[in-house]
């Protein structure tokens, strides 16, 4: 740490430092420069002369939890780090000739180790995958029964090769009240255990994850959320959960758990470990394998993850998604978890093909799918607000009794009873061989089939509506495409009964006279993928995905057609997926790229005016500290003085306490120091001895002697960015917007004429769309007095508070809980009692949900 002597307040002289100020803020970056006399020292000196210096500040590149990464210092960062790494190697293994194929080596090491990086964790990715499967479907097929031969085994491996049926697979008793009873208990073990798991563990664990996987791929750091702890908890207690027998998915959270794993291995080395833009190209890649092992579709994973996970997708990038998910795919095909040859289970294969006429039911059930996602992501979002306001204290309970009432629900139900990809597995298959699930395909069976599909369709999306959320691994793909496939199968035997009863008609005059006509199967797999798309708001990615699936070539235009009608709908009832409600939901600081906003207003609109700024020197090191003790604001611009406000460059509060907590632990810090932000217009200081030889300064009391020891002043100029990129107040809100999402900085400037007049944030402009989207739904209400609204409040209860109400009741009927676990309201829990994952749960600007403050990126700036 540079330091300079103190110097008289009397004898600074006014210096205009417009100059210098134009010359520092030309270096890219963090300012590297140093002064050494009164001269000046370039970047380039110091980087030849001092690489220490370079070293020191890749180390303190240190991002606190729940705020956002700063792409721009990070990439110049980066290329300091690669600058000093080349000084260093220039030595003995860079010497010509018989040394020369050291340098050679161990270059191309560096330039390979992200395909090394990438291969192991594809491969991490596919055994974990296969261990998943295996698991799940062991502990789903032991709550109808078990193997006799062999108690480790499911049913498909315990009756394997058996025909005529299955003398080794045995339910658990022959009265079938009984069997209710254990299915019943195993599903309240199951998903008990995956609950308490996820709270006194790894709460991160809980929910699929996409959503946040999105945000900090996006720069959001959420420490913890992909670590190891988060990866051991989400492999053990995703198929407990799914065992259960709730309406969850795992193929939301096999992306959450493969990018944890590329993390956790990608840590181990030093290239990454340091490095958040590689990071982020792993978490992009490992996302894209996670889709294709839990589909068995590499080349979907890749556009999923080009479609839905990435903001920022190079080409490099796409070569090692694509390299990932076809390792993590190879591992997977290898393990052959089903003995099948299948990737997935519900994987299929069609021979016939389809007829023009079936279109018009092909746009029905994207009709279906458009409507089903808006409708499950409106009332799913009701529901995780009612969970956050008054089950959040009660995360095992809610998981508990919702896995006991799903079974109880589910298990009379021959679609129900059974996991959702084994359904999906009958649903999808034709009505040929020993493809007939309790008579499914028979037409004495028909009606009875129909009714059962309709209800599991409707009793599927109620319980994904209130179980998608609850505090276990859960996700909602799965559910969604089991949903479209029971009522994709459901059109499909109307289709064919229709086509029966009138098979002369001239509607189904292409139908061949000895060949069936309609393919009840495939309107299921064409379901599955419109329900997929309606909740997911994706196009491309799922028809990849459903084809890869099929391998039906012939299949890809309805898929098309189905998918396109979807979207359609989709886009007229809102705006974005479930991830994307998800993240608004939460109040993570996403700016999404697929969404354009039209404000027609200046930045000056949405910025945090005169924001707190520190002056360019003179300015106390122990009034930096109460800043940094009384605030918890994440920066701070550095300007000429706090009169004229002439903009200098600007300081992050990490490197601001980094470099005071460097400066105590270096030597001792006078009371009196001051900070010097700008080294290059500091005036010319005189020594402390000659300060205490002049009269004027002479100390004259013992207070006075302890002032002037120790050091007097601390120069932080190499941790200041000269060159933050700054924006003029009329600047179009958008524009702003865009450089977020394009160039990924944390803070965007304002500043007219030289002069400060603002800052903005992501955490602004999004709390600007909050106020404007507040406005426009004010003027479709009438608005109420505080008086009116307090007595509707008391009088008209809202249905979430009845419902609380209702379920008070139950509890204190049945003895569920102790009088002090049940209370007319919820008690508000200090921040330290909440668990990481609720404290990031806050809505920024405010929503229905209760919001936690001051928990995402940057705090609420004083508006001054």
């Amino acid at each position: 740490m540079n330091t300079s002597p103190a110097f008289s307040s009397s004898a600074q002289p006014r210096l205009s430092i417009a100059p210098q100020r134009r010359v520092s803020r030309r270096i890219s970056g963090f300012s590297l420069s140093s002064q050494i006399g009164n001269g000046v020292r370039t970047e380039t000196d110091s980087e030849n002369h001092n690489p220490a210096l370079t070293d020191e500040i890749n180390e303190i590149k240190r991002y606190e939890d729940f705020t956002t990464i700063d792409w721009i210092q990070d990439a110049a960062q980066e290329q300091a780090r690669r600058k000093a790494k080349r000084r260093e190697g220039s030595g003995f293994w860079d010497q010509e000739g018989s040394l020369g194929w050291r340098r050679k080596l161990r270059e191309s090491y560096d330039a390979g180790q992200a395909w090394l990086v990438v291969t192991i964790v594809g491969a991490a990715i596919g055994l974990n995958a296969a261990f998943l499967n295996i698991v799940t479907e062991w502990l789903s097929d032991i709550k109808l029964g078990h193997c006799t031969t062999a108690f480790y085994l499911n049913e498909q491996f315990c009756c394997w090769g058996a025909e005529g049926g299955c003398p080794e697979w045995k339910n658990w008793s022959s009265f079938a009240p009984f069997n209710y009873i254990i299915y019943f208990i195993f599903a309240l073990i199951f998903a008990l255990t995956a609950a308490v798991l996820v709270k006194s563990f790894a709460p991160y664990a809980a929910g699929s994850g996409i959503s946040e996987i999105k945000c900090i791929i996006a720069g959001f750091v959420m420490k913890g959320f992909l670590g190891a702890w988060t990866l051991t908890i989400k492999s053990i207690g995703l198929p407990l959960a799914i065992a259960s027998g709730l309406s969850i998915g795992k193929e939301g959270p096999s992306v959450h758990f493969a990018v944890c794993t590329g993390n956790v291995i990608s840590r181990f080395f030093n290239k990454y470990k340091r490095n958040a833009a590689k990071m982020r190209e792993i978490y992009t890649a490992t996302a894209a394998a996670g889709v294709a092992v839990a589909f068995g579709s590499p080349i979907g994973g890749v556009l999923f993850s080009l479609e839905e996970i990435a903001t920022y997708f190079p080409l490099k990038t796409l070569w090692r998604s694509y390299f990932c998910a076809l390792v993590a795919t190879g591992v997977l095909a290898a393990m052959n978890p089903f003995r099948t040859g299948q990737l997935v289970m519900f994987q299929v294969k069609y021979d016939r093909t389809w007829h023009f006429f079936e279109l018009i039911f092909f746009v029905l059930i994207g009709i279906f799918g458009g409507l089903y996602g808006a409708f499950v992501m409106k009332w799913n979002l009701r529901a995780q607000a009612f969970r956050k306001k008054y089950l959040s204290e009660y995360p095992v309970t809610e998981a508990t009794i919702l896995a006991g009432a799903t079974a109880l629900l589910c298990y009379p139900n021959i679609f129900l009873r059974i996991n959702m990809t084994e359904m999906m597995e009958i649903l999808f298959r034709e009505c040929e061989g020993d493809n007939n699930y309790y008579g499914i395909c028979e037409a004495q069976n028909r009606w009875s089939t129909v009714l059962s599909l309709f209800i599991a369709t409707i009793l599927r999306v109620l319980l994904v509506i209130i179980s998608y959320g609850c505090k276990v691994p859960a996700g909602i793909f799965v559910p969604s495409m089991a949903i479209g496939a029971s009522f994709g199968r459901l059109v499909g035997i109307l289709v064919q009964a229709i086509h029966e009863n009138y098979p002369n008609s001239s509607f189904f005059s292409a139908c061949e006279p000895d060949v069936p006509c309609i393919t009840p199967g495939t309107y299921a797999f064409l379901g599955a993928g419109a329900a997929l798309s309606g909740i997911m708001h994706l196009a491309v990615s799922v028809t990849v995905i459903m084809f890869e699936l099929t391998g039906a070539l012939t299949y890809i235009l309805p898929t098309m057609i189905v998918v396109g009608v979807t979207k359609a709908i989709s886009h007229r009832f809102g705006k974005g997926g479930i991830a994307d409600r998800m993240i608004w939901f939460n109040g993570f600081p996403f700016l999404d790229n697929k969404e354009d906003h039209v404000f027609n207003v200046p930045v000056s609109h949405a910025m945090t005016s005169n924001p707190l700024s520190l002056p360019r020197f003179n300015f106390p090191v122990r009034e930096a500290e109460h800043l940094l003790n009384d605030n918890k604001f994440q920066g701070f611009p550095i300007v000429e003085d706090r009169t004229s406000k002439i903009l200098i460059g600007y300081i992050g509060r990490t490197e601001l306490k980094y470099a005071i907590d460097k400066a105590r632990r270096a030597g001792h810090l006078s009371p009196r120091a001051k900070c010097i932000f700008l080294k290059e217009a500091a005036p010319p200081i005189t020594s402390q001895s000659e300060s205490i030889s002049g009269h004027p300064h002479l100390p004259r009391t013992f207070d006075d002697i302890e002032d002037t020891t120790g050091l007097q002043s601390v120069d932080f100029s190499p941790y200041v960015d000269h060159t933050p990129i700054s924006v003029h107040p009329r600047l179009p809100l958008e524009t702003v917007m865009e450089l977020f999402k394009k160039m990924g900085p944390r803070v965007i400037l304002v500043e007219y004429r030289g002069r400060l007049t603002g800052l903005v944030t992501v955490k602004d402009c999004l709390k600007y769309q909050f106020k404007v989207e507040a406005q426009e739904n004010a003027h479709a209400t009438r608005p109420t007095s505080g008086l009116d609204s307090a007595q509707q409040t008391d009088s008209n209860p809202t249905p979430e508070e009845r419902l609380w109400r209702f379920l008070q009741w139950v509890g204190r009927t049945v003895n569920l809980g102790t009088r002090e676990h049940v209370r007319p309201e919820p008690r508000a829990r200090s921040t330290t009692q909440r668990s990481p994952r609720e404290n990031s749960s806050s809505i920024l600007g405010g929503t229905a949900a209760e919001a936690d403050d001051g928990v995402v990126e940057l705090e609420e700036r004083d508006r001054r």
